[in-house]
């Protein structure tokens, strides 16, 4: 046990507290002492002057005796008004106090002891006070305080040792009940989480609380949802790395295909129907992305997308292809698309970039409509200010759930329809940031969704964007 330990630093503080609270008794209780000691002195003397009382004369001897016994040099008591010496003896030195014990308050008798504690000069004083069972007036004494002191300092040393006695005893028990009740515990916690650091991924070793002091059943309880989050979300961490593996292989093979693939459409080119020289350039723009999109994802180990290529695009062109694609794959006709973007809007951007985060927005509206089984439309209108450019995806289905809220941006959390992977928005929100600008949710409801896209015209602090 240490200074620099709970339970040593409690042990010490115990005893000042202790030896603290028995200097407040300690000095009210000296001043008693005096007082019953000279009180003591006074009921001696009057005893005393009895003797002389009972009998006419008295021998010296007998009176310097009395006197001794008393503990006093001089006896005066005052009886019908008249003050009559009834002991004396030879005053070594002159008076130097009087202190009347009939009306001394606490705070009188608390001064007059500390100042006779710390004066150790030998004097004589006058004490005076109320005769006993009212036999007289009031009887006055002289007596040396040499004794007084000396009584007066044994009595104080009993009490110090008394109050050590207490304070170690009191201090000790308290020092076990703090180990017990108080230490004990939080060392189980400390315990618990070197146990968990050591292997976070493993469940077995999060704390199961147990204690039965209320604040601490409050830290193991907050400690217990902090290290399942943190379980939880080392797991889906490794998931992620084991899918970046996968996805990583998987692009490498697809992205062989689709430049076959493409080698195979740019044959069409030379085809002589109508139909087919309209289509092979889209056919020719998709798989061009798709190839362009699995290149990217073999660099997914920077666990970010690359930097956008900014270049003024005009936002008309991406919004048909946009549109065209999701018709192709919309065959029942129930979903209708609308243009509502300036044919002459230019912003700068990455084309390919901006081409997936609509194709996502736009995917995600189309879905969500159709998994609700109603019919709707999904609309893009955009328009500029003095500082930025802002785009907006509308769509009339069924809004998006309080849970797809709660986590809307985050991958594999968001997915607001059945069987979705919750990575559109993420990649859309990442994308955007890599902008600079900002993907928000607008609106939500029965009546339908809107998401926003903001685009600086100025550079922007990424950290900024991100906030």
């Amino acid at each position: 046990m240490g200074l620099n330990t709970l339970s040593g630093r409690f042990l010490i503080l115990t005893v000042i507290f202790v030896m603290l609270a028995e200097v407040f008794i300690f000095v009210p209780s000296v001043a008693r002492y005096r007082e019953s000691y000279m009180m003591n002195r006074l009921e001696r003397a009057q005893i005393a002057s009895l003797a002389l009382l009972a009998s006419e004369e008295i021998d010296p001897t007998l009176e310097r005796e009395l006197l001794e016994n008393a503990g006093v040099l001089n006896v005066v008591l005052r009886r019908d008004e008249v003050r009559q010496l009834m002991l004396s003896s030879p005053i070594p030195t002159p008076l130097t106090a009087t202190y009347d014990l009939r009306d001394a308050g606490a705070g009188e008798l608390i001064v007059d002891a500390l100042s006779r504690l710390v004066n150790p000069t030998p004097e004589v004083v006058r004490v005076i006070g109320n005769p006993v069972q009212d036999a007289g007036l009031l009887i006055e004494v002289t007596m040396e305080t040499a004794p007084l002191r000396a009584a007066m300092l044994d009595y104080g040393l009993r009490i110090l040792i008394l109050s050590a006695v207490i304070s170690i005893f009191t201090a000790t028990l308290l020092f076990l009940a703090v180990r017990g009740f108080l230490v004990k515990p939080i060392r189980g916690v400390v315990g618990a989480m070197q146990s968990y650091a050591a292997s976070p991924e493993d469940a077995r070793r999060i704390i199961q609380p147990s204690a039965g002091i209320r604040e601490l059943r409050e830290a193991e309880d907050a400690l217990q949802t902090l290290q399942s989050q943190l379980t939880a979300n080392l797991r889906q961490k490794d998931r992620l790395a084991q899918l970046g593996g996968a996805v990583a292989k998987v692009s490498h093979d697809l992205r062989n295909i689709l430049t076959s693939a493409q080698l195979f459409a740019d044959r069409l080119e030379t085809s002589q129907d109508p139909m087919v020289a309209r289509m092979v350039p889209k056919l020719l723009n998709s798989v061009r992305r798709a190839v362009h999109l699995c290149e990217a994802t073999l660099t997914f180990g920077k666990a970010e997308e690359a930097p956008p290529q900014l270049d003024y695009v005009r936002l008309s062109e991406i919004v048909d292809d946009v549109f065209e694609g999701e018709r192709l794959v919309e065959e029942s006709g129930a979903c209708d698309f609308i243009d509502d973007v300036p044919a002459g809007l230019t912003l700068r951007a990455d084309r390919e970039q901006l081409y997936r985060v609509l194709s996502n927005l736009v995917r995600n509206a189309r879905q969500a409509m159709a998994s609700a089984g109603e019919g709707g439309a999904v609309t893009i209108d955009a328009g500029e200010t003095e500082a930025e450019w802002f785009i907006r995806v509308s769509d009339k289905g069924p809004g998006l759930p309080p849970k797809a809220r709660e986590h809307l941006f985050q991958p594999f959390y968001g997915n607001a329809r059945k069987g979705g992977s919750g990575l559109g928005l993420a990649i859309a929100a990442e994308l955007v940031r890599g902008h600079g600008g900002q993907l928000a949710l607008e609106t939500t409801g029965p009546g339908g969704t809107t998401f926003a896209i903001t685009l600086p015209k100025t550079v922007v602090d990424m950290e900024a964007a991100a906030e």
